[in-house]
């Protein structure tokens, strides 16, 4: 057992990014499974005479309008978003930045818009003019706004912190984020113990 744990936290060690990513992968997993069944119950509560069943909002049922299946992405959406944002802060990425502030959850939730923005506007093209079904459209347009929050959000918001003696290019001390590299560095000796 303990050669298991030994090569598992040798490959963590040597795969940080790709670690990052598979926690990435799972706290979008979660985010998406409260995505999808609070647009199935805006979608049920707009018309509950298209389902037979609740159950079948995800299979089985007529088709909603246009009006249900928006402001359930929406709805759905945003769910996500606070999932994914708590976890993306607790779990997901080692850097900070500054995502532990109003600044930071301000930026979170902005490229999240974007986010908003490309599946529900894929949402109305996808099911309204396309005529493709609203889940076969909801699942490819989440796996292509899953891919745009994580280099979104890793190349905006969850940055690795400067080196605390890092100089400013006009040669002063930089004091920013020492507190953020103070914490890594504690993170990183609590793991190796």
């Amino acid at each position: 057992m303990s050669k298991t744990k030994d090569k598992l936290n040798t490959f963590i060690a040597a795969h940080p990014t790709l670690c990052e990513f598979a926690r990435f992968i799972i706290v979008g997993g979660l985010a998406t499974v409260v995505d999808m069944f609070v647009m199935g119950v805006v979608l049920y509560a707009f018309d509950p005479s298209l389902y037979p069943a609740f159950y079948n909002v995800w299979y089985g049922g007529l088709s909603p309008s246009t009006a249900a299946t928006v402001v359930g992405t929406c709805c759905g959406f945003l769910s996500g978003l606070i999932i994914n944002y708590v976890l993306s802060v607790l779990f997901v990425f080692i850097n900070k930045g500054k995502s532990k502030s109003v600044f930071g959850f301000a930026v979170f939730a902005g490229l999240s818009a974007i986010g908003l923005g490309i599946h529900t506007g894929g949402m109305y093209i996808g099911y309204t003019l396309l005529g493709i079904n609203e889940w076969i459209v909801k699942i490819f347009l989440t796996v292509v706004v899953l891919i745009y929050n994580y280099i979104s959000k890793r190349l905006v918001l969850f940055i690795p912190a400067r080196n605390a003696n890092a100089q400013n290019s006009d040669g002063t001390q930089d004091s920013g984020d020492t507190q953020d590299a103070s914490e890594a560095q504690n993170q990183e000796q609590g793991e190796k113990l």
